[in-house]
């Protein structure tokens, strides 16, 4: 059962999401909110592992709230969900550590699929999205090349994680176990000095480690 807390402040949408979501096989809204005011400690009370996070909200909005939430757990998986898909956005969002990004005319049936992928791991971003972030990282100036001393099994692992595959997906890749595939990312993470998958997918493109 996946748990999850919603963040909206449209109040017809956050109804047809809690409906939407907790209608569904295998997840369960323990609740939603218009704003961030209150979200480390609904984090802390409720501890779900998965949060569906609008930007646009009056008091705290999205952006300030997964960075209260990153600061509070870097475990719980957030999933940004809005309208806004410019540059400026996307980026503020990955750099706080958002571990996906996708616009709300989402239809709900793939919505459902990318909560799933975030769940187990992955970054799941809506196309035009993801378009954007490979866009800019392209336009990025690269640092002095540096591969952080990963081995080799290392870089495949980051490689994969840069393809957007979850966990469970790199361990069926490379025939090995789920905990072998933790311990390889924690492992990257302490050598990159990342905190979260978004972040090291980020410096994997401007530092060319893959």
């Amino acid at each position: 059962m996946i748990k999850l807390l919603i963040y909206e402040d449209n109040p017809q949408l956050r109804e047809g999401l809690t409906m939407l979501i907790d209608g569904s096989e295998g997840f369960s809204v323990l609740a939603a909110f218009k704003n961030c005011t209150n979200v480390a400690e609904e984090i802390r009370t409720f501890r779900p592992d998965v949060v569906l996070m609008d930007i646009d909200m009056p008091g705290v909005n999205g952006l300030e709230g997964l960075k209260i939430i990153r600061q509070t757990d870097d475990q719980v998986k957030v999933l940004m969900l809005t309208v806004f898909d410019d540059h400026q956005n996307i980026f503020e969002a990955l750099k706080s550590g958002a571990n996906g990004y996708i616009l709300k005319k989402t239809p709900p049936a793939k919505l459902l699929e990318y909560i799933q992928e975030a769940s187990t791991g992955g970054a799941p971003m809506t196309s035009s999205v993801a378009a954007q972030v490979l866009k800019m990282f392209s336009q990025l100036q690269p640092t002095v090349e540096n591969d952080y001393n990963l081995t080799d099994r290392e870089k495949e692992v980051l490689q994969w994680l840069v393809n957007g595959y979850s966990y469970k997906m790199i361990a069926a890749e490379m025939f090995i176990a789920m905990d072998t595939v933790r311990s390889h990312i924690k492992k990257i993470y302490e050598k990159l000095h990342v905190n979260s998958k978004s972040e090291a997918v980020a410096k994997a493109f401007r530092d060319k480690i893959v």
